[in-house]
């Protein structure tokens, strides 16, 4: 297991500086047409995955998956998720702290695919630029994917949900797709090794914030995926 890990590791760092200078190119397109580019590199490292460390997913509930865009709110485990997203949902955008578009390399390709980058020090600042990009992203036809605990969980933990999401969803009006999965049990938070195994990624019904206050989304998405994650793990 440690050989394979150490494998994949070699070609992923191998692989991204690359796609990385690749997809900088891709900025004359649509963020759309971007993000379909820049997703290449998703699948190949999905791909990777599965020759070198033998991981496959499944997805629960994928009929739930809406047409339109939608904000997704997700459990964190792993960078995994990150990954697998790009292939199970539509085209997307993620909200992330700002400092990862500094990253050499990676944060350059990640620039390219419009995240909606946050000052998490702003406070209430940041929690208006999120509704404002985020309006953005969706009217362009960009799904919106969230994760409120704010750092990955181990999967048997829970953390603390924040608002953002649900703020972004109550103050757009938007629909929005509760997520669980059991990532961290093949792919942990901090280390290399990659246990070999099938990820379930269960997808829950879509939920009409219309009429919720962001606190009230934030708790029946928070009720939901807890509920969810029992049976995962």
């Amino acid at each position: 297991m440690l050989a394979r890990s150490l494998i994949f590791t070699i070609g992923q760092w191998l692989f991204t500086p690359i796609f990385s200078l690749f997809a900088l190119f891709t900025f004359p397109f649509s963020r759309i047409t971007r993000n379909r580019i820049i997703s290449l590199w998703a699948r190949t490292m999905l791909w990777w995955l599965r020759v070198t460390c033998n991981i496959t997913y499944v997805v629960k509930g994928a009929e739930n998956i809406p047409v339109t865009p939608c904000v997704v709110m997700a459990k964190h485990q792993s960078a995994w998720e990150t990954l697998a997203f790009q292939l199970i949902f539509p085209p997307q955008v993620y909200v992330m702290k700002r400092e990862l578009l500094w990253i050499p390399f990676f944060g350059w390709g990640l620039a390219m695919t419009s995240p909606i980058a946050i000052n998490r020090s702003a406070g209430r600042e940041a929690l208006k630029q999120l509704v404002a990009l985020g309006k953005q992203r969706l009217v362009a036809g960009l799904w919106v994917i969230v994760f409120p605990e704010g750092t990955r969980i181990a999967p048997h933990e829970h953390g603390k949900f924040h608002i953002g999401g649900a703020w972004l969803a109550s103050g757009t009006k938007a629909t929005v797709l509760p997520v669980a999965h059991n990532a961290g049990l093949c792919w942990g938070k901090s280390t290399m090794l990659k246990n070999p195994g099938v990820i379930t990624v269960s997808v829950g019904k879509p939920m009409d914030c219309t009429n919720l206050k962001p606190d009230q989304v934030n708790s029946q998405v928070e009720t939901w995926i807890k509920t969810e994650m029992l049976t995962l793990v």
